[in-house]
């Protein structure tokens, strides 16, 4: 199989590493965070480039370029630290989007090409934990939605909220605008600095986008589709922290001589690049099987998670302690690569929660064929 970028994506990724170097440099990203952990400008920054216009079909204004290039363009957002929920608002809304009503899709994809509007995806309830199959969220016939979503991305800074609720004949996927009538939203910041927001919904008017007998297969699709952008994204993440941590060694000194000469530690990144590499293995394999049946689909987006899960975890202790005591402090980048890695890690399910999910649907597998 050739792995080799074609001209076009490799043009796309030298773009969006100028945009980072030069707009998204540490004391910016820093000053965003002291603001909240979202800035609207940076948005319009990535809006300029043609990055939200990505994912959608060239009929509705985008791009319609595919996971490969999502993978690229995610790489280079994770080396940069951007916090602004890039892959919610262009990626994961417009693969949704382009699953609803013609009318929504002509009223809101063009939109979201644009950089105009934000909608974000709010699945994530405090009883279902990182089941997608349980929903309190209520809609009535008339689709008016009552409950309440957590930890949704940038969510008191979105313009509308793609929101799985119940709709009697199963969970169907709804639209709700930020200024609706019975929505209420309570923004904080994450541990890496990010955006997230607290959703409740009181009796708050939405559009169907997606009926009960294709809603459940929809949001896991959405959640894996945010999932191998995920990997993409902790991939350059890693790659950036480990450059990092191998410059830091050969700067560093004692006993007269750079520390990147000793042999124990010379073995220790040697480890911790083959985590990265594994990580990045993974990361492609999740890409190229987002086009595979639900079943297969699943299972191998679950298999690249517990991986890129342990790989975050060993890769962000080992280059933090590395570095020692600056390993810690807020001033130095380093620490803001660690705090990342180990927000993404509980994000879309933790290792565990896939682990489990790739040995049932082996178990399930392996009964087919018994």
């Amino acid at each position: 199989m050739d792995f080799d970028f074609t001209d076009d994506q490799i043009s796309l990724r030298d773009a969006v590493q100028r945009y980072v170097e030069k707009d998204y440099g540490f004391e910016h990203r820093r000053g965003i965070v002291k603001a909240g952990g979202f800035s609207r400008e940076a948005w319009n920054g990535l809006a300029g480039l043609g990055l939200t216009a990505l994912a959608v079909s060239e009929a509705h204004g985008g791009l319609g370029f595919g996971p490969v290039e999502a993978m690229v363009v995610m790489e280079e957002l994770g080396r940069g630290l951007v916090m602004e929920p890039y892959a919610q608002g262009a990626l994961v809304a417009p693969a949704v989007l382009a699953r609803a009503p013609e009318a929504v899709q002509a009223d809101w994809l063009p939109r979201i090409a644009a950089g105009d509007a934000l909608v974000v995806l709010a699945h994530q309830e405090r009883r279902a934990r990182y089941r997608l199959d349980l929903c309190d969220t209520l809609a009535s016939a008339d689709h008016r939605l009552s409950g309440l979503k957590s930890v949704v991305p940038a969510g008191d800074q979105a313009d509308a909220f793609i929101v799985p609720a119940q709709s009697g004949a199963g969970i169907a996927l709804y639209l709700v605008a930020k200024d609706a009538p019975g929505v209420t939203l309570r923004g904080y910041a994450l541990h890496d600095g990010s955006r997230a927001a607290e959703l409740t919904l009181k009796d708050a008017p939405a559009t169907l986008l997606v009926g009960a007998d294709q809603g459940l297969a929809t949001l896991e699709l959405a959640v894996d589709i945010a999932i191998a952008a995920q990997a993409a994204e902790a991939v350059g993440v890693m790659d950036r922290y480990v450059a990092l941590t191998a410059e830091y060694l050969n700067t560093r000194k004692q006993f007269g001589v750079a520390i990147a000469s000793f042999q124990a530690l010379r073995h220790r990144i040697a480890d911790v690049k083959m985590q990265l590499e594994l990580a990045r293995s993974m990361s492609y394999f999740a890409t190229l099987k987002l086009g595979e049946p639900d079943e297969a689909r699943r299972r191998a987006l679950s298999q690249a998670k517990v991986q890129l899960g342990q790989s975050m975890r060993y890769v962000g202790q080992q280059c933090t302690q590395l570095h020692g005591g600056i390993g810690v402090t807020d001033e130095y980048i380093g620490s803001h690569y660690f705090k990342r890695l180990t927000v993404m890690e509980m994000q879309y399910g933790d290792s565990m929660h896939h682990l489990g999910e790739v040995s049932a649907r082996m178990t399930d597998t392996a009964g087919v064929f018994a």
